[in-house]
């Protein structure tokens, strides 16, 4: 189990009922969450479909779909679901918890099963898978991680979000739905299912808890698909020899390559299990599997000492003894006589169509009747995806297409015409369709918009609001908590277009408000004005001030247009106060050139003469405060002027 402190629906209380309690698994469709039924005082796991999946009507109807198909089986092999709905955006699915691990997780611990703990485990996935088929489901999706294995030993199966009507047996799509390991060849070569399909996983499966290894392997998802189209799954005795031929035929009848060779349903395979079962129980058992059973023997069997009372036998001892096999035991092995017979048969049917399956194979393997799967070019480069196509036959349209994409670059190949899986013969001309790049869309408004209902904008109109990308500073202009500006990818300023790619990041810039007015306050007072802010002050530059006493503080030193943030430091200027300057000698200046002398040093000047006629004619003979005398700058001084 996995949790996220960060996740924000980790502890959130979904539809006034369900309360979130930890994240258990995230998938490509939805996030698996522990929760608490409150109504119901139970733990339920809640599936809640991914944010940026929920506008999408394909995924939304397939979420439901897989409520509508799960609710509709009630089965002890099958994962009971609960109750379904939507919150705001918030698509979910209530299911049964059952704490334990998944049949992936078990295949990763031991690699290869025993026999008995393949069929028991086989057993239950059938029963469910059954249970499906018998109601018109197919689940489409059979793989181990869907297989739950209960810590109380309850096996079930899981995650009908693939399941579709059996009776529909529609193509997929141009995209095959399902895990590619476990895709039937009908479903790689025309996109078509039904309840054979999902047996074909079943054998798969089985083949791999046999084994210790999937049967198809490669590097590419291609060429696993071309495996499952054109080979036949081996048998897992190669691997393990320990594997009993009974259930070496029973994964060659599943995982037939032809559906009409395989079971119906689940049903019948799970018919046919029980007969291996019961037969591979009858036959010599290996030292680590020998057990004494008791048997109740009939008076008619002819034995030594036979009384008709209870004996105890061992397996051994009852093939001495004669008829003792069940009806059932006994139509079992003519049932494996019949097999073995067809097989020689179809031996001898091999041996002389031989020539004509060589021309066969040759016409449609690799001339003029060939047809080759379009693989999968999604995200390489147009000449990687040219050089793949040529290189299998192909030809490659010299002019290719766009359409956008959420997934995959821009300028890379996101999709081809015929679409990638489909089979084509040898020499088809293919169109690449490069990324445009997500699909644009309108830009919400957000400048001026308060910050909580800026983020929601930015969801409702498909974007993602990116917070790590987006910042806070301080702005004498915009209120606190009001969106300033906001970015897109590549520093994109949207004020300035209207549209931009879906589900995109989009940053903001929230305005703090504006820097606090520390003038006049002391250094000490400034400092704790600012840091409760989150600005680092420090003391500055020192400037002469009229104003502002001395060690007091003026101002804030920023330069214009600069951009201040929470966090970043800042610097205080500090008065010196008043400039103290010495007073200029003008004695026996004329007072017109004394007074322009005075005013040009930072005095204001003035006189003890009523007349200013008198004053321009008569010179100066002393000032109050005397030539040299250092005063504040702004300071006035007289002048006396000499007597007539």
């Amino acid at each position: 189990m996995t949790t996220s402190s960060t996740d924000p629906l980790i502890g959130r209380l979904i539809d006034g009922r369900y309360q979130v309690r930890s994240r258990i698994a995230r998938g490509g469709m939805a996030t698996v969450y522990l929760a608490t039924d409150l109504r119901l005082e139970r733990r339920v796991a809640i599936k809640v479909m991914h944010g940026h999946l929920a506008d999408d009507s394909q995924y939304r109807a397939r979420f439901i779909q897989e409520a509508r198909s799960a609710a509709r089986l009630a089965h002890p092999n099958v994962v009971n679901v609960y109750d379904q709905g939507q919150d705001g955006e918030t698509a979910y699915l209530v299911m049964e918890y059952l704490p334990g691990i998944t049949l992936r997780d078990l295949l990763m611990e031991h690699k290869v099963l025993t026999t008995m703990q393949a069929m028991d485990i086989m057993e239950a996935i059938l029963s469910g898978l059954a249970a499906a088929h018998k109601n018109g489901i197919v689940h489409r999706d059979l793989k181990p991680e869907n297989v739950l294995l209960a810590d109380d030993g309850r096996i079930k199966i899981g995650d009908f979000g693939l399941a579709r009507a059996a009776s529909a047996n529609t193509a997929t799509g141009n995209a095959l739905l399902g895990t590619i390991a476990y895709l039937s060849p009908e479903l790689v070569t025309r996109g078509v299912a039904d309840a054979r399909s999902d047996i074909y996983a079943v054998g798969i499966m089985l083949y791999e808890m046999l084994a210790g290894e999937q049967p198809f392997r490669g590097e590419q998802a291609f060429q696993i698909a071309h495996q499952h189209a054109n080979d036949t799954v081996p048998t897992p005795s190669t691997k393990n020899p320990r594997v009993p031929a009974e259930l070496d035929e029973l994964v060659l009848w599943a995982t037939a390559r032809d559906p009409e060779q395989r079971p119906r349903d689940a049903k019948a395979m799970l018919d046919q299990l029980h007969e291996t079962e019961a037969l591979l129980r009858l036959e010599e058992p290996t030292a680590a599997t020998a057990i004494q059973r008791t048997m109740i023997m009939p008076s008619a069997v002819a034995a030594p000492s036979s009384t008709g009372d209870t004996q105890i036998l061992s397996p051994k001892a009852r093939h001495r003894t004669g008829p003792i096999l069940t009806e059932t035991a006994n139509t079992l092995a003519l049932k494996s006589d019949r097999r073995r017979r067809k097989g020689f048969w179809l031996f001898a049917l091999v041996i002389l169509f031989a020539a004509l399956a060589g021309g066969t194979g040759w016409y449609f393997g690799t001339g003029p009747g060939a047809q080759v799967a379009i693989p999968d070019l999604a995200g390489q480069s147009p000449a990687a995806a040219t050089t793949t196509l040529t290189g299998l036959g192909l030809t490659v349209n010299p002019t290719p297409g766009e359409t956008p994409s959420l997934k995959v670059p821009k300028g890379a190949v996101a999709q081809t015409t015929p679409a990638i899986g489909t089979r084509v013969p040898k020499d088809s001309q293919v169109t690449l369709l490069v990324s445009s790049g997500p699909k644009n869309i309108a830009v919400p408004t957000l400048v001026g918009e308060a910050q909580n209902a800026a983020i929601q904008n930015i969801k409702d109109a498909g974007f993602r609001y990116d917070s790590k990308a987006s910042s806070k500073q301080f702005d004498a202009k915009v209120s606190k908590d009001t969106v300033i500006s906001a970015f897109g990818t590549d520093a994109l300023d949207l004020t300035t277009v209207t549209t931009y790619g879906q589900n995109q990041p989009i940053s903001l810039v929230v305005s703090v408000g504006a820097i606090p007015d520390v003038a006049g306050k002391s250094v000490a007072d400034a400092t704790n004005i600012l840091t409760a802010v989150k600005l680092t002050a420090t003391p500055g530059r020192q400037e002469y001030s009229d104003t502002v006493p001395s060690g007091s503080v003026i101002g804030i030193d920023v330069a214009n247009g600069a951009v201040i943030r929470p966090g970043d430091p800042i610097s205080l200027t500090i008065s010196k106060g008043k400039e103290q300057i010495a007073v200029p000698d003008v004695i026996n200046m004329t007072w017109a050139k004394a007074k322009q002398t005075l005013l040009d040093a930072g005095f204001k000047p003035s006189y003890n003469r009523a007349a200013d006629a008198v004053a321009f004619v008569v010179t100066v003979g002393k000032t109050d405060p005397a030539a040299g005398t250092m005063v504040d700058k702004g300071s006035t001084v007289k002048v006396n002027f000499n007597s007539f």
